[in-house]
């Protein structure tokens, strides 16, 4: 359309009464698709179809979580210097890590050496050793593989937006994993779009960028009585009235069709308002709970009030993706940095956090592997950075960005194994490093798609923004 076209405003007047302009907005209806976009076919056969991606804004420590470091308790309240691992605090091993470290590095250091705050125990068969704060994940630690030598290069809580795309916050903005995936692969489901958010975002609130807002995450509430922003008619419209309006607007974009028929932003539009329209019985069909079994809502603690949000956030996400959605993000954290974001009394703030994330993990794995859906399912537990092993003031820990851990599991990824290390103090990840991209190279692999072929002319990534494989963890 231009903006010498007669009917412009009078379609976006009318969309407006119907769907609601938000609701049409929702997945980018003014982005413009190119010739250059993929056919939406892997590059080569998947083990994965789709992802489930659950983020800890704030910086879960490591120490308390997934990789018991036994030292802290043997030297707490000395400085890091006073130990056999001084050599940690050397500058060089800092250097190893390829890219300079952005933000104030010394200031993180903090050498007090503070206790681990919980216990560790063994779990499964693979005998792996996991916080008390997370035994329900404990429970299902045989089907996943836990990363406990992940660095990344911003010890801000821009982080968070590294994580997801790979580049520090303040370079030039680059597109989430998500982004592409939804850019990358084809719909399973023409009700629902591909890429979802639920819960907070991250500072930079976009995925897509340069890739347009098409691919940006359609955000979603988990309230089945208004899941979706503007997704109502307003005016009292009835279904049938809607439906016809849509059907008029369609015919008016295919008279702008017929002007200008190499155009495929008109065909984008009207897919959008098609999908929109589909989105408004089939969204609050996914979000309606009472559809599962007393046991499915206690799996995921919809039966306790501490669990039950996060429940359902994970409980939607599982219906979502068997119905076709790609991929799922669901941020965990309110805040601006987020609430994992323990700078004191980590040890209530995160056993507090624990217990609402926990229950719900471990359910959704569980229920996931019973309906067979695991197999074709990544599942990633993730967040921006770890904890210092020094102590902030009293009873806290700092950022840390030199060695934290996250976890992977489903979708072609091996049970019950670990992968990498820090030193003896969790300081430093010392055995097969793995910077953020890593985990995209890996969902990109088992999803088959090859990033490079993704490429968009104008916009040359660079080689850290692919990533290496985590070879070591595929099944």
């Amino acid at each position: 359309m231009t903006q010498d076209d007669p009917f412009a405003m009078s379609r976006r007047a009318l969309l407006q009464s119907t769907l609601g302009f938000g609701a049409l907005a929702l997945n980018g209806i003014m982005a413009a698709e190119t010739q250059n976009r993929p056919d939406g076919k892997p590059h080569f056969m998947p083990k994965a179809k789709r992802v489930i991606w659950l983020f800890m804004r704030g910086g879960v420590s490591h120490m308390e979580s997934f990789d018991p470091k036994p030292a802290l308790n043997e030297f707490a309240g000395k400085s890091i210097s006073e130990t056999p691992y001084k050599s940690v605090l050397d500058a060089s091993k800092i250097r190893k890590l390829r890219i300079p470290i952005k933000g104030d590095a010394n200031g993180h250091t903090r050498t007090k050496i503070f206790p681990m705050q919980t216990g560790f125990k063994r779990y499964g068969q693979s005998g792996i050793e996991i916080s008390d704060w997370f035994p329900n994940i404990g429970s299902c630690a045989d089907d996943i593989a836990f990363i406990r030598s992940m660095w990344t290069s911003d010890n801000n809580h821009g982080a968070q937006v590294q994580f997801h795309s790979g580049r520090h916050f303040l370079d030039p903005r680059v597109p989430t994993i998500g982004a592409w995936i939804n850019y990358g692969l084809g719909s399973l489901s023409e009700n629902l779009p591909q890429f979802i958010n639920i819960g907070p975002r991250f500072f930079d609130k976009k995925d897509a960028h340069y890739l347009g807002p098409a691919y940006d995450a359609v955000n979603l509430k988990i309230d089945p009585n208004n899941p979706l922003d503007y997704a109502k008619p307003s005016n009292g419209m009835t279904t049938a009235e809607q439906r016809r309006n849509l059907e008029l607007t369609n015919k008016l974009n295919r008279f702008a069709a017929e002007q200008y028929p190499l155009d495929p932003i008109i065909e984008a539009r009207i897919k959008s308002y098609e999908l929109a329209y589909r989105m408004q019985t089939a969204v609050p069909d996914a979000l309606d709970f009472s559809q599962e079994s007393p046991e499915t809502q206690k799996l995921y603690g919809l039966d306790q009030n501490e669990t039950k949000s996060f429940g359902q956030q994970l409980l939607a996400a599982r219906r979502l993706s068997e119905r076709g959605v790609r991929f799922i993000q669901i941020m965990h954290g309110d805040g601006a940095a987020g609430a994992w974001d323990n700078h004191s009394g980590l040890k209530n703030g995160h056993s507090r956090l624990s217990r609402q994330v926990d229950l719900p993990t471990a359910g959704l794995l569980k229920d996931l592997k019973r309906r067979g859906l695991l197999e074709d399912t990544i599942v990633v537990f993730a967040t921006e950075f770890g904890r210092t092993p020094g102590s902030q003031g009293a009873d806290g820990r700092d950022h840390h960005s030199f060695g934290f851990s996250v976890w992977m599991a489903g979708g072609g990824i091996k049970g019950g194994v670990t992968n990498g290390a820090t030193d003896e103090l969790g300081y430093h990840a010392v055995e097969a490093p793995h910077y953020v991209t890593d985990v995209h190279a890996t969902i990109n692999h088992l999803m088959g798609i090859d990033p490079h072929k993704l490429e968009v002319p104008g916009h040359k990534r660079l080689e850290m923004d692919f990533g290496h494989v985590i070879k070591d963890i595929i099944a």
